[in-house]
């Protein structure tokens, strides 16, 4: 079975730590926000490793003082966070994956998406590798097996090489991780320190924040940062700079925690921008109250308020005892979880002219239940804004945007949304005005769910892709 979907997780890896185990887990703790579906750790003593996974969240999954738990506490050790997107809801997808070949153990822990994943499964299963799982990560390990690439000087940066798409990987070897970002740097990857100065690789810094360790700096586009008993090292596998960036911007709209800083930028500050160039672009005359959806919204709404003079309240109260409606597996599960997660204070928007502001709208339809929820608990008049353009493209690297029939704004103007929504007016932020707010230059983000233009090209109806950004085929050793 190929994988056909998208893989956005949590990662966080640690060397030399005596409470490595706990800080992992602590450090999984901050990053659920990027996946509820299945988490993992790996640990190892420097001479072995141990593996445990399961469906559900951290705190589900693992107990502390469990017998699990005390398990697996040694000093080196890596975990992962999964919303189930690349292969199936199954245990079996769970990582970190854990495999042994020629060279020893290895578990990989992966945060992002192959496009290229197919072929390559393809190919190594007609020469007759076994996959035991259907996610994209597998297809690294028997890359990292194969005879000709284990005799290569650098076998790990040569099979990096081999990978089209987004990913920051992890890899644990009984006494040493290894740490990649893609050529791209389209997902986040940073370094931390501990007090006592242990090592650390985290998707985003909340993970350092939460157990007291310092930022340092974030892992380079192309780079592998190995963390051993000598400390942190630092290789590159593709020349640095010759690749202009492509960061995914949505990191910063949706998936990261306010408080992370990524891609040179605080995430809160730059949603307050957005907000503010939101209301900038689409102003409300005469509105009440500005409320966010929460927590995305949040920042975004902020800002929209002190632009525009409107006063903010909070409309919409989040239970925190329900997830991410994004990242649930089903339309019903997000619906139904919407209902749960959303409690509407009627007396802020009873009588009252609200400009609701939301990170971004998918299909379309958990927004309209809101909208339904608004209008039954007395909203006079309803202004939807959006802190992104319309997304009309999926996304192949790891956001799990569906087909391209399954996006409201695929095949309907911003007229028909807004019919559909039943809001009296809708504005989204101009793909100009939310790259304004952005830090670096803007060719240094992917902006492919909303202008259909991707940075490693993709034939979409062929679920294929250029090679010309590439110096290496996928296959030209496959007989070496």
């Amino acid at each position: 079975m190929t994988s056909d979907k998208k893989e956005n997780c949590g990662l966080f890896g640690i060397f030399g730590d005596s409470e490595a185990i706990n800080k992992t887990y602590f450090g999984l703790h901050s990053l659920q926000h990027r996946g509820q579906e299945s988490a993992g750790i790996a640990s190892s003593d420097g001479k072995f490793i141990r593996c445990y996974t399961g469906m559900g969240t951290v705190k589900r999954v693992f107990r502390r003082g469990s017998a699990v738990f005390e398990k697996l506490s040694n000093p080196i050790a890596i975990g992962h966070v999964r919303y189930s997107t690349t292969g199936s809801s199954s245990s079996i997808n769970s990582q970190p994956i854990l495999s042994e070949y020629s060279r020893g153990q290895v578990a990989i822990a992966h945060n992002g998406n192959l496009i290229n994943a197919s072929l390559l499964r393809d190919e190594y299963e007609a020469y007759g590798s076994i996959f035991k799982s259907t996610c994209d990560t597998e297809i690294i390990t028997h890359l990292l097996a194969k005879p000709s690439h284990v005799s290569k000087p650098d076998p790990l940066a040569h099979v990096l090489n081999h990978l089209q798409g987004a990913y920051c990987l992890l890899f644990l070897f009984p006494d040493y991780i290894e740490a990649a970002r893609d050529p791209y740097g389209i997902r986040p990857l940073c370094i931390g320190q501990t007090q006592a100065g242990a090592y650390i690789v985290a998707s985003e810094n909340c993970a350092l924040d939460v157990i007291g360790a310092k930022f340092i700096r974030e892992v380079e586009p192309g780079e592998i940062v190995r963390l051993d008993k000598n400390g942190l090292h630092s290789r590159f596998f593709v020349k640095p700079d010759s690749i202009t960036p492509a960061h995914c911007i949505f990191e910063h709209i949706y998936f990261a925690k306010q408080s992370s800083s990524f891609f040179s930028q605080n995430v809160h500050e730059f949603r307050k921008k957005v907000g503010k160039q939101l209301a900038i672009e689409h102003p409300v005359k005469n509105a009440d109250v500005v409320i966010p959806v929460p927590d995305s919204g949040t920042s975004a709404a902020i800002g929209y308020s002190e632009e525009s003079k409107t006063p903010f309240d909070m409309g919409l109260v989040r239970s925190h005892y329900v997830g991410r409606t994004f990242i649930s597996p089903s339309q019903e599960s997000r619906e139904l979880e919407v209902k749960l997660k959303l409690a509407i204070v009627k007396e802020v928007v009873r009588d009252k002219r609200i400009v609701v502001v939301d990170d971004s709208i998918v299909r379309g339809t958990t927004t309209k239940s809101k909208i339904e929820a608004l209008r039954q608990a007395g909203a006079k008049e309803i202004h939807m804004r959006v802190s992104c353009p319309p997304i009309r493209y999926p996304c192949f690297y790891g956001v799990d945007f569906p087909t391209k029939e399954e996006l409201i704004a695929n095949d309907r103007s911003v007229e028909q949304i807004r019919k559909f929504l039943n809001v009296d007016t809708l504005g989204y932020c101009s793909l100009e005005g939310l790259l304004s707010c952005a830090i670096k230059p803007q060719e240094n983000y992917c902006t492919a769910c909303w202008s259909g233009k991707y940075r490693i090209p993709v034939d979409i109806a062929m679920n294929k892709f250029s090679m010309e950004h590439y110096q290496l085929h996928m296959f030209d050793e496959i007989d070496a």
